[in-house]
């Protein structure tokens, strides 16, 4: 059934171009700003990732990350959500947009130039000292939360870069202005885009990081790692205006064509009637079945990459302890993924084609379920595989553990930013304009955040009872199983639900053949 669906593709784009630009002509005015957008938006996200790592770990160790996730994060992404419902139902989009952004790249500035210069004035050591004499050992990474509240505030930051400005501003305006039949085609590119920009970041930042030790000036900090975040922060920057000028031209350029005037309508409906309060938000997610799947779904993915990864940064920060060291092998690890989500990407819109929704959703689950098996049977059984290990390989087990978890790091994220983005995205083209932007603000805004706190409770408890992540590894192996069976059943779920709210009685290949005989008509009609 699918062989007649990439026939049309081929016909109407070509064996290449189906592949990497599967777009008419008419369509590249709203495209091609698009992509340099999610581009610019994911190149600072992956520069950003990669310093809050090295910032945090080679200070305070792993431990940390479960509490100023739970204790930091979602509080945080609960209140810039709130704070994006506000000023959503009183301000224009674009001001909204403008204001978000900007006050992302306040907080990256006055951390790499005034707090982290003067973080020994700023930290609560004195009174961080006093609670390691009362608090049992378990609460070490508490503790250090505390004490650099600083690198905290950085970290927390950092993240919800992710969350507010990829996921709400960017991809809730996408679903905004693409129509199901575009987003089929469409999503695959920006995955190329966002792609491409995690392999330069990562190659980008290392190259960035000689700035210093090359010019000095502007960027001459105390030492070399101070510098270099001197030097990342304002490259962060000026990407975060060029997004916030692109955003502008489309507006004033793309956004008044005729095709966009019920764009614009049901903006001006939604003012009128009044938006939903925060609170209205997740009465979508309890009063919908639909929404409580997509829900489900954008957990279970972040709690299982949060359980997995904790562990793995734990045996990386025993390999690099030096946040210079740490950073440059995340970059390189974050070029790998790119490389990786970029091939996936690459044929994302035959994937669709040939797979359906539901079947293409599965993916990320599954190799998630198999990466995950990999990096944790090393992990335990790593012991009894040292004489092996060092007589094949030359090297020590704790490399070799590293590097099955980079492996586990590189698909798992490289599925995520190509098919789960893609397809969940997705999921949300057939809802109504309200249901999609307080939905997904809702969602991705503070869901995340609760899949990501809950592996971080998770690893808190665990942390209470067994002191270290090492031991406390085979409890979050099972509780990793448990979570990804329940992420495929809601997958199965909604994929029939998505397929009911189209209409798509006929198989997916049929329906889209379908789409592309009406799309060549409307190229020549535009022709």
């Amino acid at each position: 059934m699918s062989q007649p669906v990439n026939k049309n593709l081929d016909q109407a784009f070509g064996p290449i171009r189906s592949c990497f630009w599967p777009v008419y002509r008419h369509e590249v005015r709203k495209l091609l700003p698009m992509c340099f957008m999610i581009f610019l938006i994911c190149f600072s996200y992956n520069i950003l990732r990669n310093m809050k790592d090295a910032i945090v770990v080679t200070t305070s160790g792993a431990e940390v990350i479960p509490f100023i996730k739970v204790w930091a994060m979602l509080p945080m992404a609960i209140v810039l959500t709130i704070l994006f419902t506000k000023l959503s139902s009183r301000y224009s989009q674009q001001r909204v947009f403008n204001i978000m952004i900007g006050g992302f790249l306040c907080c990256f500035s006055l951390f790499a130039f005034v707090m982290y210069p003067f973080r020994d004035y700023l930290h609560f050591h004195g009174f961080a000292d006093y609670l390691e004499t009362i608090l049992p050992v378990g609460f070490k990474g508490l503790i250090s939360m505390f004490r650099y509240w600083t690198f905290t505030g950085f970290y927390v930051m950092s993240e919800l870069w992710a969350t507010i400005v990829l996921n709400v501003l960017f991809w809730g305006f996408a679903n905004e202005v693409t129509q199901i039949g575009e987003a089929r085609r469409f999503y695959g590119v920006f995955g190329i885009g966002a792609n491409v920009a995690a392999i330069l970041a990562g190659q980008s930042a290392n190259l960035l990081s000689e700035i210093p030790a090359t010019f000095g000036g502007i960027f001459a900090g105390r030492d070399e790692w101070e510098s270099v975040q001197m030097v990342l922060v304002s490259v962060i920057v000026i990407c975060g205006l060029g997004t916030m000028a692109i955003f502008r031209w489309m507006n004033l350029r793309v956004l008044n064509d005729p095709s966009f005037d019920n764009f614009h309508f049901n903006k001006r409906e939604t003012k009128a009637k009044g938006k939903l309060s925060f609170r209205d938000s997740f009465s979508y997610l309890s009063n919908s079945k639909y929404l409580i799947c997509i829900a489900a779904i954008v957990v279970s993915y972040n709690l299982v990459i949060n359980l997995v990864e904790i562990v793995w940064k734990d045996q990386l920060y025993r390999l690099y302890s030096e946040p210079a060291e740490f950073n440059a092998y995340m970059n390189n690890i974050t070029s790998a993924t790119g490389i990786v989500s970029t091939l996936l990407a690459v044929f994302m819109a035959k994937i669709l084609d040939k797979l359906g929704w539901t079947k293409t959703a599965l993916i990320t689950p599954v190799i998630m379920l198999v990466t995950c098996v990999g990096f944790f049977s090393f992990l335990f059984f790593r012991e009894h595989l040292a004489g092996v290990v060092v007589a094949l390989t030359g090297t020590t087990p704790l490399v070799i553990a590293v590097f099955f978890g980079g492996a586990q790091n590189c698909l798992s994220k490289g599925a995520k930013y190509s098919v789960f983005d893609a397809t969940t995205n997705m999921a949300y083209i057939p809802l109504s304009h309200e249901s999609k932007l307080k939905g997904k603000a809702a969602i991705d805004g503070v869901g995340s955040r609760f899949g990501k706190s809950g592996g971080s409770f998770i690893h808190q408890g665990l942390l209470m009872v067994f002191s270290t992540l090492n031991a406390s590894a085979p409890y979050v192996a099972g509780c990793l199983l448990a979570v990804i069976g329940l992420w495929i059943g809601a997958v199965r779920s909604l994929g029939k639900q998505f397929n009911a709210a189209l209409g798509t009685t006929a198989a997916p290949s049929d329906q889209k053949a379908k789409h592309e005989e009406s799309s060549e008509n409307k190229e020549v009609a535009v022709t």
